[in-house]
């Protein structure tokens, strides 16, 4: 638990130039749940007086970007963000025209699905009323 505290109160960056933009989403998407929940910390806060309210919300704002700062510089995660980069830049992105011709197929695929399996309803439906099951 010591290590954990000490390093959370540590400063310095973790092999800082590497894994970077990885580092910061995470750093943002961070930051926005912190907001986010403190957002909602501020409905429940309403019968507390506003100067105290709002100085509560803004130190554990600071304490939230603060531990988003340290977290993504904890070093397994750091190295766990570094790789995840690393990854992301072996991937071969589609072009544009790819992309659009992909969703397309999907979305045709799903309708002429969807139409199938609304013909066999209809028919099941048919039988089962032939039968007199339903």
């Amino acid at each position: 638990m010591s290590a954990l505290v000490r390093e959370l109160l540590r400063t310095g960056l973790y092999k800082r130039s590497q894994g970077r933009i990885c580092r910061q989403a995470t750093f943002a998407v961070i930051a926005i749940i912190v907001g986010w929940g403190l957002y909602a910390l501020n409905g429940w806060l309403v019968t507390m007086e506003m100067g105290a309210r709002y100085g509560l919300i803004g130190v554990l704002f600071l304490a939230g970007l603060w531990f988003a700062y340290r977290i993504v510089n904890l070093p397994a995660f750091a190295d766990f963000l570094i790789a995840v980069e690393a990854e992301m830049n072996k991937v071969s992105w589609p072009t544009r025209a790819e992309l659009f011709r992909g969703s397309a197929v999907v979305l045709v695929m799903i309708i002429a699905l969807a139409a199938v399996l609304y013909v066999f309803d209809l028919l099941w439906g048919i039988v089962f009323q032939t039968l007199g099951i339903v």
